[in-house]
């Protein structure tokens, strides 16, 4: 009876803490509803419980919340469901990089490659950079190595990339004939 009071208590203040963030995230348009936020801590509970996880003191969904609130990839219409799969994600890559990172380098990592990289593709983020990224450190690779992490990253990532500005440039080239 005990446990499921503190239980109770734990997933009271969650709600609330999820719950504030509306006035951080309502900036960018972005709010989460009661059932919204039953659904993120159920989510999260899950997904705890598949990477065999367990979380002390503040929830790392505030912390997505803040980070990604800002993306200009992230609507009203998909702000519960980014967060339940950013969630899944974060906790999958925890685990993947055997907790080499920390949450906030984690965290930045996932943020950068999903704006500047995956354009809002969660698909992407998962299967493939942060993917690349996991492998790189299960082969070696120490955060925080180099005095630039981006150009660390290009260096052990496999897939090609295509630039944006030059592919602007193609289609004004295009354009213009």
């Amino acid at each position: 009876m005990e446990q499921n009071w503190l239980t109770l208590m734990q997933e009271q203040t969650q709600r609330t803490a999820l719950l504030e963030t509306n006035k951080f995230s309502r900036q960018y348009g972005l709010t989460l509803t009661e059932e919204q936020v039953q659904l993120i801590l159920q989510e999260r509970k899950t997904s705890l419980r598949e990477q065999q996880r367990v979380e002390f003191g503040a929830s790392i969904t505030e912390k997505i919340i803040y980070t990604f609130c800002s993306s200009p990839f992230i609507s009203q219409a998909n702000y519960a469901e980014t967060l339940c799969r950013l969630q899944d994600i974060f906790f999958l890559y925890k685990n993947e990089m055997q907790d080499e990172l920390s949450d906030d380098e984690l965290l930045q990592l996932m943020k950068d490659q999903f704006e500047k990289l995956c354009f809002g593709d969660l698909d992407y983020l998962a299967n493939t950079c942060l993917y690349n990224f996991a492998q790189a450190i299960r082969a070696g690779y120490q955060s925080g190595s180099t005095d630039d992490p981006k150009a660390e990253y290009a260096r052990f990532d496999e897939v090609q990339r295509w630039d944006y500005q030059l592919y602007l440039e193609a289609l004004q080239d295009i354009a213009w004939r």
